[in-house]
């Protein structure tokens, strides 16, 4: 029996049982159950902390005692330090204030390096409505941390069911948004296609990925795009660098973490070789994995051939392969004609945007077996056993531990974002209703931001060098 003394509670009997991790307090005639991670455990009873320890204490406990919302915030706090770039766009923002009386709403993966991002714009005076742009890519701490920011409203949540997922699309679009910012462009189809009364109320936008790039190109084609976007994806400091390293790095701990395999000497089939393909191979190569690509471009295979990967068509690629990996963009790239064709224990997994590049459907409808784990669905085709990760959703944020891009991947993705959106603000009205790029001026000042953060510096071109390369007569 212990005792503790509280200007509430003086002499209050204390029994302690460890069960699993709680801690069981009567109290009076209530019983009390408080999660307990050892003797340091800070008690609460009736709102009075019964320990001798402060504030200090109580941050580290809180992640001990399910505080999602105090969770989040260490969360936001640890990626703050590592964004060294969005920091200085920051306090430029609170200095110029160009989103004053600016709505802006957000689709993007809410996590704590998108929740960075968005206390930017607000310290640059807009109000953020902000939803997942994937059903199970939120991590809810973060979203309650946002709720907690002045001019911040957040509707995501992890496991969003479909209907779900489209009332917090609905939600943010309440809020009449003037600039959107999009990872997939959910936001944008559903202006354009359900909420049509807004669009006039909106200045502009930017998208983030490579899917929805793809999707405005086409919707631009078609002449239905009504305002004028950003391609945040397709500029030099956000492929080589978010799409390479940042895809490559986050699929590769994801898959690994889920699994717990062994990448070394495995057959590790890649689909597609753009930006974020290249990256895997890259990252898979260095851990001893023998690579194959499969492709579609003839230019693009020859390249994969050349950096020292095998390249074959999927059909072939599916009875070698141990662990595969989709990052097209594009539907049905592993479907039934592949999965009766591989080993048993393949592990299929996607880091593309959408979940229709593995045919999970069919492997649902088709199974004679389905064994669920946390994040690894096993379905039995016959006599063999084929693991999809994550649903067939982007594996590096879906995936139970799956974190996203590394945080100095993504504070440039998001510096660019934040410049971006600034720029939309101060133009959009002027641009045409069409897919625009970034401004070259804007995606260098982000590389020179980050030169300087790691304290590198580069050359400049002399007065003759640059008189050299605008000359037409100077030759042999």
């Amino acid at each position: 029996m212990d005792w503790f003394n509280n200007e509430d509670c003086s002499a209050v009997p204390v029994t302690k049982r460890l069960v699993g991790c709680i801690l069981v307090v009567p109290v009076n005639e209530n019983i009390l159950l408080i999660p307990c991670n050892g003797p340091n455990t800070i008690l609460r009873i009736y709102g009075r902390v019964l320990s001798d320890a402060r504030q200090k204490t109580l941050r580290n406990a809180s992640r001990n005692t399910g505080d999602n919302m105090e969770s989040g915030r260490l969360k936001i706090e640890w990626a703050r330090q590592y964004m060294p770039v969005l920091s200085r766009i920051r306090e430029q923002f609170a200095k110029e204030q160009p989103f004053a009386g600016i709505r802006i709403g957000m689709a993007l993966h809410v996590e704590a390096k998108t929740a960075v991002l968005v206390e930017t714009l607000v310290a640059g005076g807009a109000e953020v409505a902000i939803t997942g742009c994937n059903p199970l890519s939120t991590q809810d701490d973060v979203s309650q941390a946002l709720n907690s920011v002045r001019h911040v409203r957040s509707y995501a949540k992890r496991g969003a069911t479909v209907e779900e997922y489209y009332a917090g699309i609905n939600h943010v679009l309440d809020s009449r948004p003037q600039i959107t910012i999009d990872d997939g462009m959910d936001l944008i189809h559903h202006l354009h296609t359900a909420r049509r009364e807004l669009l006039d109320s909106v200045i502009g936008g930017c998208e983030e990925t490579t899917t929805g790039v793809h999707r405005l190109r086409a919707m631009a084609a078609a002449g239905k795009l009504e305002f004028p976007v950003i391609a945040v994806n397709d500029t030099p400091m956000k492929r080589h660098f978010d799409n390479v390293h940042g895809t490559g790095e986050s699929a590769l701990s994801a898959i690994m973490i889920t699994t717990n395999v062994l990448i070394a000497g495995k057959n590790v089939v890649i689909a597609g070789y753009g930006f974020c393909g290249k990256g895997l191979s890259q990252k898979m190569k260095g851990l001893g994995a023998q690579v194959i690509v499969t492709e579609i471009d003839p230019r693009t295979a020859l390249q994969a051939h050349m950096d020292g990967h095998r390249v074959m068509t999927m059909e072939k690629a599916a009875s070698v392969g141990d662990v595969f990996i989709t990052t097209t963009g594009n539907t049905s790239v592993i479907t039934e004609q592949h999965f009766r064709r591989m080993k048993d224990g393949a592990i299929c997994s996607n880091a593309g945007h959408f979940n229709v590049e593995v045919d999970v459907k069919w492997l649902e409808e088709n199974a004679g077996e389905i064994t669920r784990r946390d994040g690894i669905d096993t379905y039995r085709i016959n006599d063999r056993h084929i693991h999809v990760l994550a649903q067939g959703r982007l594996v590096n944020l879906a995936t139970p531990k799956g974190m996203g891009h590394p945080i100095e991947v993504m504070d440039l993705s998001f510096a660019l974002q934040a410049l971006c959106a600034r720029y939309i603000v101060r133009y959009g009205r002027s641009l045409s209703p069409a897919v625009h790029e970034v401004p070259t001026n804007l995606d260098e000042e982000v590389a020179r931001e980050k030169l300087a953060a790691l304290g590198l510096s580069i050359d400049s071109l002399t007065a003759d060098q640059i008189a050299y390369m605008q000359s037409w007569e100077i030759g042999t």
